[in-house]
């Protein structure tokens, strides 16, 4: 199973999430969003991961060629466009920027085959991501997804093994579920969540 932790704003989460087995943690850059971090910042966390984990770029707000280009000078290894991303932004990212990753929600009716905008994962959220509200996952028993594709929303220590058993997912991502508030880590959740999703697969 595939974890990523996404949110991070400082760079010793980096070491608790390497040291527990995560295959990925994230950096929020949107303008809008608690978790936003700064150029420097996320530099710091990227440097921090080195190649020992996936580094994930999550934007929702800026242009997807914007991105990709920051995606590129901060050395993160996946950029994931966030929300009402077209095939054209996703276009635009990839003649600059080669891994990217589209993430949306079934409240957008979204296409569900993973790569339909050309991206390498799929990754299925909440329909207010970074809100830590659960979903539905039975919506997915007639709208089966296959493939390289992540389930995010509300996940937990307590839930993760549980979605993971419903839904059949390739990994799972987790930000506010494993906060002690918003942006900061709770470096304790952060090893539970990533023991009981490992354990769950």
């Amino acid at each position: 199973m595939y974890v990523k932790v996404c949110g991070l704003t400082d760079p010793d989460t980096v070491d608790v999430a390497v040291e527990a087995g995560a295959d990925a943690v994230g950096v929020v850059m949107n303008r809008t969003s608690s978790r936003a971090v700064d150029a420097e910042t996320a530099r710091s966390i990227v440097d921090r991961a080195g190649s020992l984990l996936d580094t994930v770029l999550v934007v929702n707000d800026m242009p997807a060629a914007d991105a990709a280009r920051i995606a590129s000078d901060l050395g993160f290894t996946v950029l994931q466009l966030h929300g009402a991303y077209t095939r054209a932004d996703f276009d635009a990212a990839a003649a600059i920027f080669p891994r990217l990753w589209r993430a949306t929600s079934l409240a957008d009716d979204p296409p569900l085959e993973v790569g339909a905008y050309g991206e390498d994962a799929l990754l299925l959220d909440a329909p207010k991501p970074g809100s830590g509200e659960t979903w539905d996952l039975t919506v997915l028993t007639d709208r089966a997804v296959s493939g390289t594709w992540l389930l995010a929303g509300g996940l937990t220590g307590d839930n993760v093994a549980a979605a993971i058993k419903r839904s059949h997912p390739w990994g799972v991502d987790t930000s506010s579920g494993v906060e002690a508030s918003p942006g900061v880590k709770d470096h304790a959740k952060v090893r539970a969540f990533i023991a009981a999703a490992k354990a769950a697969s």
